[in-house]
């Protein structure tokens, strides 16, 4: 798997002191710092990328919201692929941009 994918992550975090938007505003700064393109929505953020580059990316989401202060975590996935072309975020929402 080779080409862009699309992967959209909803991070729910729960527990500790912080109020979870803090948490969530943390695991969307390491996506910004990815320089992976991306696209920021009410309910989740879209990430554009290798399969094997975003998985990982998930990972650091998810440490970023322990290393905030959630006890417990509900990670949402979705992931578009095609067999041979890249999925974009563009090809999807340009046109409302």
């Amino acid at each position: 798997m080779n080409n862009q994918i699309n992967l959209a992550i909803q991070v729910l975090p729960s527990g500790g002191e912080k109020h979870p938007y803090e948490m969530v505003d943390e695991a969307i700064a390491v996506i910004r710092e990815s320089g992976f393109p991306y696209k920021v929505c009410p309910f989740e953020t879209v990430i554009e990328g290798s399969y094997v580059d975003v998985m990982a990316l998930v990972e650091e989401v998810q440490a970023a919201c322990y290393l905030n202060g959630a006890q417990k975590l509900l990670c949402n996935l979705k992931i578009q692929s095609h067999q041979s072309e890249d999925v974009t975020i563009e090809d999807k929402v340009g046109k409302y941009d």
